[in-house]
């Protein structure tokens, strides 16, 4: 099968195999993965850069096998930026994302999915984001996740937090509050426990946050438990491995009432960019405090 180039940020990633088909519906191949990661680097780094990276690769594409890798193989180019975790028993060396090469390179390697860190590498105890996964149970459907996720907006916004909402790609929606990275991933896990509980215990038809499946029954799952240390969530614009290669899409909450999980997929992403901008562009610019919302948890507890 070859080889092929290309090329950014001043880098040359070499793709072996560019023409292996890894989502056989489409016929999309590694080299058009490897293009759209360079392709959509432009509006993806911003939300991802500095953030280690846990790694969802399929060497044969979405029929294949499937493994998350963390640590980082022996023959990565030296260029790629990796840091030292903590891990029960020793050291774990990751990839930290730098930029749009880092994701290429990282496509090249069949990994589709990049999953990354709630903290940047340099303040990896203090998470910037807190997430809440919603996800479809039994025969719950999109109807019942545009529900929940306007619940959850509700909340945090009277909580004085700013929500973000995103379509993964998958079968439900991340809702995501920007934070002033100045906590631990306890404090935060926490805080999103009790909110997630609270809204359960509001609208018990709907929601639940049963960690066992059997016990969900047909309600949204309130998934809060990303929200620990060096727990992971899909990037932001990442490709999914799923048929028809899905992306992970922030959207406007507008949006939400007319977009499924997978509307916007590899091929017609940059249809979209090129009529409207990054929906979170202003993610980082509107942090907040969670004392407001723990203010209200303690004294509504009272």
């Amino acid at each position: 099968m070859g080889t092929a180039l290309i090329q950014i940020e001043g880098r040359e990633i070499e793709i072996s195999r560019p023409d292996k088909v890894l989502f056989p519906d489409g016929v999309i191949t590694k080299l058009e993965l490897c293009e759209y990661y360079a392709r959509v680097s432009e509006v993806m780094v911003p939300h991802v850069v500095g953030r280690i990276v846990s790694m969802e690769r399929l060497p044969d594409g979405i029929e294949g096998e499937r493994f998350f890798q963390k640590s980082v193989p022996d023959y990565f180019p030296r260029w790629i930026r990796t840091v030292e975790v903590d891990k029960e028993g020793g050291m774990l060396r990751q990839v930290v994302i730098a930029g749009g090469a880092t994701l290429a390179y990282l496509a090249s390697q069949a990994c589709l999915t990049p999953h990354c860190w709630l903290s940047r590498a340099d303040a990896r105890d203090r998470p910037d984001r807190m997430t809440f996964d919603l996800d479809p149970s039994g025969a719950a459907g999109f109807d019942q996740v545009r529900r929940a996720a306007h619940l959850v907006r509700e909340l945090l916004e009277s909580l004085e937090l700013m929500p973000f909402v995103m379509t993964t790609g998958s079968r439900g929606v991340h809702v995501v509050a920007p934070l002033e990275p100045r906590t631990d991933f306890d404090r935060v896990r926490g805080v999103a426990r009790r909110l997630a509980a609270r809204l359960a215990d509001r609208e018990p038809k709907l929601l639940t946050v049963e960690h066992r499946k059997a016990e969900r029954g047909d309600r949204v799952f309130i998934d809060y438990l990303r929200n620990g240390y060096a727990q992971t969530t899909v990037a932001p614009y990442a490709v999914r491995a799923r048929p028809g290669a899905p992306v992970a899409t922030p959207i406007d909450w507008d949006e939400l009432r007319r977009v499924g999980p997978t509307s916007y997929h590899l091929r017609n992403l940059f249809r979209r960019l090129g009529q409207k901008d990054d929906p979170w562009l202003d993610f980082d610019r509107r942090p907040g405090s969670l004392r407001t919302a723990e203010d209200w948890l303690d004294a509504s507890r009272a």
